[in-house]
């Protein structure tokens, strides 16, 4: 490609919103060009480098028994109803009818839609398993995009669905996933981890995300270095004291003026934090109408008697520790949690500041099993400027559901082996999903057994987000110069820069430049040429730099007068030079070290 055709400008300045190194890298390289708040453009080096990106994941994904389709983006809103996500009212979900009153969805996941297509055509036992993936556009109306391409509304995503006829089949296919998910990760030169995770809307048993460590990443990982052990701080489960037994003292209401947080109240009393129990005060909102039942995993956990559209949720925990509102709502089995008012608060006997699960009526009292455990602690008093020494739970109030519902933290002890966990920043390049059957049975995708009986098929669903991984890998490899690819995704090889101006004597630098361009590409070699007339050398070198592909080659005057031309890698500051003869095979060379040295990293297929 000859820059001086090539349709995009570079950028001295990151836009105003721009946050994220990747971000503002990926629009000042000309890159992306945003349309709207997270709708993006990709203009020509960006879309190359994505055409490799999903290449890669094509080879693996066809390596592991995968067949590609392509599945609608505009889909019928009655799939979603007969699974029920319809019915909870995802905001993300955009909602629209066509000319002919038919309510429809704009694709933010496949799964219902894989699911139809599997009733249609799998019928025998005989048909399973199968693996079905595509790569095609999304669309998540989400409330805060940010980040260029680490958090957008439209984007593309590959998902691919296994089907099975049991579990022991969906294992099998989650592993596969698993090792081909970290080879692509690998081959594209982005390093991923992979965490426990919660299965969030999509439901089933269970869930693993791939996480790159950067600290720009939004999720926040607990790992433990001494036995493995990692999980997204949604699920990360810690290893929790074991209270010292006591005998349950009376209970004693004492004055604790002007003491409405847990530091406060500690100081106050002089106790430590962890005898204290701390209030969390929530609504939670159900997608259960009346009159309606929900058996899908985000049906809340109310009698036939609650099927309203609101419960108030007290969550006690220990004063030393924070909830964990994604194990909250797991616990409750629902999908949405949102802060209570000072007025909700005070309706069911509480009081802000000083609450207490003691006395409160008309509430879903949530206890953390260490609370449960835990003797003798300080609560409120549910009245201002007082609190209750020596509340005991089982005794002094009784909890509706007793479940882990704290946050992990940096040092807390490890789950598995007690050793101390710490805190790391992740951005999430992919998931993978036993589903089960959830789907299947919603929509009736059924297969005859061995015996005749019809069983629903067992399914999992695996994401990779494409530009997110360009700009996790845009965030990994960069310096104050710019962006630094790895060769196997980089728009273009090399970087050939003429500096036009002839020297005292030999061949004219624009002569050399555009016989090397002609050799190079038909060696097969991509070529990004800055033929630009009107550009200075620190433009084209600036430039060169920002855009960050592999090799740079310089040809110049003094350079051909020494003998040859400049060869550059992007992430070294060493120059060299090499005869214009040996130019085009010396490049390969380094383009071939350059991806023998990735492959090191990439395991082998299982």
């Amino acid at each position: 490609m000859r820059q001086s055709k090539a349709f995009f400008q570079t950028l001295r300045d990151a836009p105003a919103d721009a946050e994220l190194t990747s971000h503002k890298l990926l629009a000042r390289a000309g890159f992306i060009q945003a349309l709207g708040a997270g709708i993006y453009s990709y203009l020509p080096l960006a879309r190359r480098s994505l055409d490799k990106i999903e290449a890669i994941i094509r080879e693996e994904m066809n390596a592991i028994g995968g067949q590609e389709i392509t599945m609608p983006v505009a889909q019928p809103g009655d799939l979603w109803k007969q699974t029920g996500r319809w019915d909870a009212a995802y905001p993300e979900l955009v909602h629209w009818q066509d000319r002919s009153g038919r309510d429809m969805t704009l694709a933010m996941t496949h799964e219902e839609v894989v699911a139809d297509l599997a009733r249609r055509q799998i019928s025998s036992y005989r048909q399973l398993p199968q693996l079905v993936y595509h790569l095609q556009t999304k669309f998540r109306d989400e409330p805060r995009s940010r980040g260029g391409l680490i958090r957008v509304r439209e984007f593309t995503m590959k998902d691919s669905y296994s089907l099975d006829m049991d579990d022991a089949g969906l294992d099998r296919q989650f592993e596969a996933h698993r090792i081909a998910y970290h080879r692509i990760f690998l081959r594209c030169g982005v390093p991923a981890i992979s965490v426990r995770a919660d299965v969030g809307i999509m439901g089933g048993k269970d869930s693993v995300e791939f996480m790159a460590l950067t600290p720009a990443g939004e999720d926040t990982l607990l790992l433990c270095d001494s036995c493995g052990y990692r999980a997204n701080r949604e699920v990360a489960v810690l290893q929790k004291p074991q209270p010292a037994e006591e005998r349950a003292l009376p209970l004693e209401k004492v004055a604790t003026p002007d003491c409405k947080t847990i530091a406060e109240l500690a100081a106050f009393l002089g106790v430590p934090e962890s005898r204290t129990a701390k209030a969390v005060f929530f609504v939670a909102e159900t997608d259960v109408k009346p009159g309606k039942e929900r058996k899908d995993d985000a049906a809340v956990a109310v009698d036939s008697s609650q099927a309203a559209s609101s419960r108030f949720v007290f969550a006690v925990t220990r004063g030393d520790m924070e909830v964990n509102e994604t194990k909250l709502r797991a616990a409750l089995k629902i999908g949405k949690l949102r802060p209570a008012t000072e007025e909700e608060i005070r309706a069911v006997g509480a009081e802000p500041g000083y609450g207490s699960p003691v006395g409160v009526a008309g509430a879903l009292v949530v206890v953390d099993d260490l609370v449960a455990s835990s003797p003798n602690l300080v609560s409120g008093a549910n009245e201002e400027g007082y609190h209750l020494l020596n509340v005991n739970c089982g005794r002094d109030y009784q909890p509706d559901i007793v479940a882990d519902i704290v946050a992990a933290a940096d040092g807390d002890a490890c789950s598995r082996c007690g050793n101390p966990l710490h805190v790391a920043r992740g951005v999430e390049v992919g998931n993978i999903f036993k589903l089960g059957t959830r789907y299947s049975e919603a929509l009736g995708a059924l297969y005859d057994d061995p015996a005749g009986v019809k069983r629903p098929i067992v399914m999992g669903s695996y994401g990779i987000g494409v530009g997110r991984l360009l700009a996790t890998a845009a965030e990994i490899y960069n310096d104050d110069g710019g962006l630094m690819w790895p060769v196997s995704i980089a728009p273009f090889h090399v970087s050939l820069v003429v500096l036009p101006r002839p020297g005292k004597s030999g061949a004219a630098p624009l002569d050399v430049a555009e016989k090397l361009y002609a050799e190079l590409q038909a060696a097969g070699i991509e070529v990004l040429y800055d033929d630009r007339e009107d550009a200075s050398p620190g433009v084209k070198f600036n430039d060169a730099d920002l855009i960050g592909l592999p090799l740079r080659i310089t040809v110049g005057a003094r350079s051909l007068e020494q003998g040859g031309v400049e060869l550059k890698r992007r992430d070294q500051a060493e120059r060299q030079l090499v005869a214009v003869d040996d130019i085009v095979a010396t490049v390969a060379a380094e383009l071939a070290a350059m991806q023998a040295e990735l492959d090191k990293t990439v395991p082998d297929s299982a």
